[in-house]
């Protein structure tokens, strides 16, 4: 596979190389030009994806490729609860968190190159972006907006500060002579009247002012339409949604008459918008208002934008007609065509899905003269990390970096590495795909628990303070809120990602050693075993596998040792290897307390330690060692391990009177399961 220098986009050829080109008209990475797939009526392209798939990497992509190629506007929709900054000054795609922001911020970034900069859109904007009386920072907010949109269209010239004291100065002196109250509804109608008063005294916009009188029903005749629409807008409700409708009109109205005969003869590229993390409300309030625009029977603006939008999670509930295409689907054509009068019918949906083991390899590929790589690293990494893109180009930067600075790494260090600014791996991972940190820590404890139960009976023993609610239930609010799972009930794990579950109790052991009294890895998995044993039969198997996490292998064995000479019936057999399966699914403890030797031991190496054990309590423990091995997810199993397992088996099966032909079963079955990394199956289960 291709592997574009210093890109993490692996795998997403299709959408990049194939389909935006298609749309656009413009190849991807060539000053040429392209067939276009859609003329007169375009899909919104909408990348869905979970944290860390590269939903914004693919949209920085893009803006990279065709920016100075054609209009483009780039932003990132965020929470209300965000602040407004004016746009970075890195580069980076500025953040708008409504959608009258969003609007603006694609004035900004579209005007520039489109032949009409918005003359009906731009007095709109600046009808609904009033403030308060009296409020000095929604003043200087929304005035700082106007600098930006008039400096964008070239309607004034100057500094960008100076602009925007002169506009409030402006609005304020036109209060103070209409003599506006600083309370009450009618002063925010005063600042809506005087800004309109203001623009209209500047820039004379009575084709705009007629365009927007062309929205209101008859009974506003008479009525400043500018006006009226800052009032409707202020109102809320069914009257909000009215003026919303009416600026995204003015917008997609601007936009297609920008391109008249000549334009559209000679192809010259559409407009390309690219909205990050659409799933917040401005950014979600957009792609409605354009999908309701151009769902209308009679479109009156025939403007053939191209949008690009991202989405954390997947498809949102209300877009059924929705054609869903996956990456590989895109190459030739992506297959769209509208179907039926319903807004999601306009919604071209692209799942980004995981790398695969192929893609993986090129990213360990050194650019330096290095000693060869483990031979399994990249199969390693993608038993690992899923496939992650995120997670997987982190680990593989950093096995990269530790091999430049003369460090051996195989699949079990893979965990153990630090990324490029000197944190562990998993601490800087998991501070990207768990933003809140107070939940971050929450779940690190809470994710050495087997279920929800457990880790709400875990919680209470720490103490760990919920807002409202109990603190198991607020961590599995805020995993669904980030779309790493849903509502899982309270038998199944609090943590259901197998990655994000990996990486949490890894953090935890490598913090447990600073850990406070009572939130260290033995404490907690210590109460985690007495909370299961309490359970009896049911609870045996979880029993166990938090006794071998803390270490006390010699208590794991000597009581699955104990079930074995009770001489039960041959029921009990899927019961033994069942607690003896699970309870090999214990994660190591910390390298501090712990010497790994499990190889070593189960291959005999120690069995000189536990001469005045039986045989076959020693036979148990190379068994259970063996298995414990091979049971790590993301390792490379042993061949001499996986032999061990069956060895071990075999020997078992002729010395139970009842269990002989389980065991025989498991004897046969369980080593090529572990070979090929597959559940270990049980006769009878």
């Amino acid at each position: 596979m291709r592997v574009s220098e210093g890109s993490p986009l692996y795998g997403r050829d299709p959408l990049l190389r194939s389909l935006v080109p298609r749309l656009t008209g413009l190849a991807y990475d060539e000053r040429s030009r392209v067939g276009r797939e859609h003329q007169g009526d375009l899909p919104v392209v909408l990348v869905t994806g979970y944290h860390g798939m590269g939903r914004s990497a693919v949209l920085e992509e893009l803006a990279a490729r065709y920016r100075d190629r054609l209009p483009l506007a780039h932003v990132r929709a965020v929470a209300e609860s965000e602040t407004f900054p004016p746009a970075p000054a890195d580069g980076r795609a500025p953040t708008a968190s409504t959608l009258v922001e969003i609007l603006a911020e694609l004035v900004c970034g579209l005007a520039p190159d489109v032949r009409r900069r918005f003359p009906v859109l731009v007095p709109g904007l600046f009808a609904v972006s009033g403030w308060y009386p009296g409020n000095g920072e929604q003043r200087d907010v929304a005035c700082l907006t106007f600098a930006r949109l008039l400096l964008a269209c070239r309607l004034a010239d100057g500094d960008e500060n100076a602009l925007r004291h002169a506009w409030a100065t402006a609005v304020e002196g036109r209060l103070e002579t209409m003599g506006a109250q600083a309370d009450g509804e009618w002063g925010r109608e005063a600042v809506t009247a005087a800004v309109v008063a203001e623009y209209t005294d500047r820039y004379q916009p009575a084709a705009a002012q007629e365009w927007y009188r062309r929205r209101f029903p008859r009974g506003a005749d008479g009525q400043d339409p500018l006006v009226l629409l800052g009032e409707w807008f202020q109102r809320g409700g069914d009257y909000r949604h009215a003026a919303e409708q009416s600026l995204m009109a003015a917008f997609l109205h601007d936009v297609a008459s920008s391109y008249g005969r000549l334009q559209r003869w000679n192809r010259e590229p559409w407009p390309l918008i690219l909205l990050d993390d659409a799933h917040f409300p401005p950014g979600q309030d957009f792609l409605d208002l354009l999908l309701e625009h151009r769902a209308l029977p009679e479109r009156p603006d025939h403007e053939e934008l191209v949008v690009v939008a991202t989405r954390l999670g997947g498809l949102p509930e209300n877009a059924s007609a929705a054609i869903r295409r996956d990456l590989p689907d895109l190459v030739k054509s992506s297959g769209w065509q509208r179907n039926g009068l319903a807004p999601s019918a306009g919604l071209l949906a692209v799942p980004l899905t995981p790398l695969s083991r192929d893609d993986i390899l090129p990213l360990l590929v050194p650019d330096w003269p290095a000693r060869p790589l483990h031979p399994y690293l990249a199969s390693a990494v993608h038993s690992l990390t899923g496939g992650h893109p995120a997670v997987t180009t982190v680990l593989c930067a950093a096995v990269l970096d530790a091999t430049k600075r003369g460090r051996g790494v195989g699949p079990r260090d893979l965990l153990e590495l630090h990324a490029k600014d000197g944190r562990a791996v998993t601490e800087a991972l998991l501070e990207r795909l768990l933003p809140n940190r107070r939940q971050r820590d929450r779940l690190t404890l809470l994710s050495l628990a087997r279920d929800s139960t457990a880790a709400e009976a875990l919680a209470e023993n720490l103490r760990l303070q919920g807002p409202d609610q109990l603190p198991a239930n607020s961590a599995t609010d805020y995993l669904e809120e980030q779309q790493w799972q849903r509502l899982t009930p309270p038998d199944e794990p609090l943590v259901t990602d197998a990655l994000l579950r990996t990486l949490l109790v890894h953090e935890a052991r490598r913090t447990s050693s600073r850990a406070e009294d009572g939130r260290s890895w033995q404490d907690i998995h210590r109460f985690l075993r007495m909370h299961h044993a309490q359970r009896g039969e049911s609870g045996e198997a979880d029993a166990l596998r938090h006794t071998l996490a803390a270490g006390n292998a010699e208590t794991v064995v000597a009581m699955l040792t104990e079930e074995f000479q009770s001489e039960k019936d041959a029921q009990a057999a899927a019961h033994w290897l069942l607690c003896l399966r699970y309870a090999a699914t214990a994660p190591t403890p910390p390298a501090a307390e712990w010497t790994d030797e499990r190889m070593q031991i189960a291959l005999g190496a120690h069995d000189g330690r536990y001469a005045e054990l039986h045989e076959i309590e020693r036979c148990v423990n190379r068994l259970l060692h063996a298995l414990w091995h091979v049971s790590e997810p993301h390792a490379e199993p042993d061949p001499d391990m996986c032999k061990a397992v069956g060895e071990e088996l075999a020997y078992l099966s002729p010395r139970h009177p009842s269990w002989h032909a389980v065991l025989g079963q498991a004897a046969r079955s369980w080593p090529a399961a572990a070979r090929k990394k597959r559940p270990f199956p049980i006769s009878g289960q």
